[in-house]
């Protein structure tokens, strides 16, 4: 709600303009189970707003406006709200199978005695809580946490562990950077807390980081061996993310004045044991059915859901056997220029709301293309699960 109410008090139009409002969410709450309905409502944007949530994983935000762009670009709307949403604080803690199965013979248990037997069973063992956050990073299929898919991809490219470490240093500087800066003036929205405290920024950034003190972390889930540690991960945050989608009927009815505009978008899939390439799948794949390489991109935003892994989609493209086996080209796709990605630094520094992060770095990307004056830009992001998603976008 704090970023949804400025965003539409800025709007030459009333919130009930709107054809429908999409919401990405990951770890939807039990008593908001269509956290999108319960945004618009609370918006008040009128009880005949239509509106829905979706769920990709970590590319939510991003499916937001993924769907909303094709309701309008096949003529069904013209005025879509779109956000991504997550409170990773509020992930539930769970009861075991065993408590699960002692409370459900515990409710059918009829007599006094049945009561008693049921009693008879408990264990303390029961009522360890199982926590739903981790629950929701280990990935089903393989039984591989998030983290550790990482250290697969930086093991297939030989990431070593400074490596990851400067990149993550080189985060946390960049964002600190972009805060002194006021690079994220007018898309980030102060918070207030409670009791009144004002949260003006984004509090996880350390601009005192340094290769030293991150060498120091040991690994977080592969030790003692591993490259991932805490200090080159994305941060467990919460936040939210809204972006206005527009028709041009829309834009010229309003008198709205467009940043971007949305090319093209795509999702790939790929093996979940190492799903932190999806980016090097995706991007390609966009970039190449629009005539464009590696160098016709002014602005990168690759979500930064570890070092490695975003090392490990650069590097990917680098590889020429990678390319071709994998990307089909001719040759390796090319090198990423670093001053055009993430400019202002990542999820490493602001933290990775999963709900939320797929649509900020496509707003970003927009902001930054038109602070810098640039054309083309394109967010991408690895999506748990072997999924990745690309979004073409081109400044106005």
């Amino acid at each position: 709600m704090q970023c949804g109410r400025p965003l539409l008090l800025r709007q030459p139009f009333a919130p009930n303009a709107f054809n429908r409002v999409i919401l990405g969410c990951v770890n939807v709450v039990a008593n908001e189970m269509n956290p999108a309905r319960v945004a618009a409502l609370r918006l008040g944007m009128g009880e005949e707003m239509p509106a829905f949530s979706v769920q990709i994983n970590c590319g939510s935000g991003m499916q937001a406006i993924d769907t909303g762009f094709q309701y309008i670009r096949d003529g069904e709307d013209d005025l879509i709200l779109a956000g991504g949403t997550e409170a990773l604080s509020h992930s539930a803690l769970l009861y075991n199978k065993q408590a699960v199965e002692f409370f459900s013979g515990l409710n059918n248990a009829r007599t006094f005695g049945a009561k008693l037997k049921a009693f008879a069973g408990v264990r303390p063992s029961m009522f360890k809580p199982v926590i739903g956050l981790l629950q929701g990073l280990t990935d089903p299929i393989t039984d591989l946490g998030m983290g550790q898919t990482a250290e697969l991809v930086s093991h297939l490219f030989d990431i070593t562990r400074e490596e990851a470490d400067q990149y993550a240093v080189d985060s946390h500087l960049r964002t600190a950077n972009a805060q002194k800066q006021g690079h994220f003036a007018g898309e980030v929205e102060p918070a207030f807390g409670r009791d009144g405290t004002l949260y003006e920024l984004d509090d996880g950034v350390r601009p005192d980081s340094s290769v030293d003190k991150l060498a120091k972390l040991s690994p977080a889930f592969e030790r003692p061996w591993g490259k991932v540690t805490a200090g080159n991960s994305s941060q467990i945050t919460d936040g939210a993310s809204w972006v206005i989608l527009a028709s041009e009927d829309a834009v010229k009815k309003h008198g709205l004045t467009p940043k971007a505009v949305i090319v093209d978008s795509y999702w790939s899939a790929l093996d979940p044991e190492i799903m932190g390439l999806g980016p090097a799948l995706c991007s390609v794949e966009v970039l190449k059915r629009n005539g464009f390489g590696v160098n016709d991109v002014d602005v990168w935003e690759l979500n930064e859901a570890f070092a490695a892994q975003v090392l490990g989609c650069l590097r990917a493209w680098e590889d020429e056997k990678f390319s071709k086996t994998v990307l089909g080209l001719d040759g390796a796709f090319g090198k990423v220029d670093r001053t055009k990605l993430n400019i202002d630094g990542g999820a490493i520094a602001l933290g990775h709301p999963v709900g939320a992060s797929g649509n900020r770095i496509v707003l970003h990307a927009m902001n930054t293309l038109k602070r810098l004056g640039k054309k083309r830009g394109l967010a991408t992001q690895c999506v748990g699960g072997g999924q990745g998603g690309a979004m073409l976008i081109e400044a106005v």
